[in-house]
């Protein structure tokens, strides 16, 4: 064992007070590709780049292919919990883990057993009338064919956050709060190159950053405690 794992495991279990933030990283070993790696959707071919096909605009103006793109690539309804997932809902039960901020909308964080859990860029098992507001389900969307329509006549919209559209400002004050509050934060599989998450952590006060990601990040010279690593190979330790 390492020494930035044996590090990692001593401030884990002396904190009772640890917050986790992270990115893709978290869910790609749950079997749901990234957005910026050699396989992510970026190095993918489509009509439209993806990041133009998931933004507000594209969304507005060709709605049917926004739908067509979005059930094929951004919902996974086979995929499960990973090890990491599932040890930081463990770390939750115990009382040390406070919080999770996540960037991503597959809600395994949830699935895993986390009740405290900041998702800031929404939820693909959320979705909302934007006439009349009326929530609906998962399979709402992929049972729905083209364009889902509410049974008032509004058109349906997963409650995630697209380009161009701002953040839920709730989310970013809790998101605040808990990092502004942790003694241990650890941050992991994220790039922390998408704005403004990732500036979250300049909220960061204490002296226990941990970073764990498999490339490096514009944040590893600020890190207490750097680890080049996958996720789950740092938390099957715990």
């Amino acid at each position: 064992m390492s020494k930035e794992i044996e590090t990692f495991i001593k401030w884990v279990e002396e904190s009772e007070n640890i917050v986790f933030f992270g990115g893709a990283g978290v869910s790609t070993e749950s079997g749901i590709p990234d957005f910026r790696s050699v396989d992510g959707l970026y190095n993918q071919k489509y009509d439209y780049p993806p990041e133009t096909i998931l933004s507000h605009s594209f969304y507005i103006r060709k709605p049917e292919e926004f739908f067509k793109f979005y059930r094929e690539k951004m919902i996974f309804t086979d995929a499960k919990p990973s090890i990491t997932h599932s040890k930081l809902s463990e770390l939750e039960k115990k009382g040390k883990l406070k919080g999770v901020i996540t960037q991503n909308i597959d809600g395994l964080h949830q699935k895993a057993g986390n009740k405290h859990v900041v998702e800031l860029h929404g939820s693909v098992l959320r979705n909302y009338c934007e006439k009349c507001g009326c929530f609906y389900g998962l399979q709402y969307i992929l049972n729905s064919d083209n364009i889902p329509i509410c049974k008032c006549g509004g058109k349906v919209k997963p409650d995630v956050v697209l380009y161009e559209e701002g953040l839920n400002s709730d989310n970013i004050s809790e998101a605040v709060r808990l990092i502004r509050e942790a003694d241990v934060l650890i941050v992991g599989g994220t790039s922390l190159g998408v704005y403004p998450a990732a500036g979250l952590i300049d909220y960061y006060n204490g002296n226990k950053l941990i970073l764990v990601n498999k490339t490096p990040t514009p944040y590893d010279k600020r890190a207490n405690l750097l680890i080049h690593d996958g996720l789950g190979d740092v938390f099957a330790n715990v």
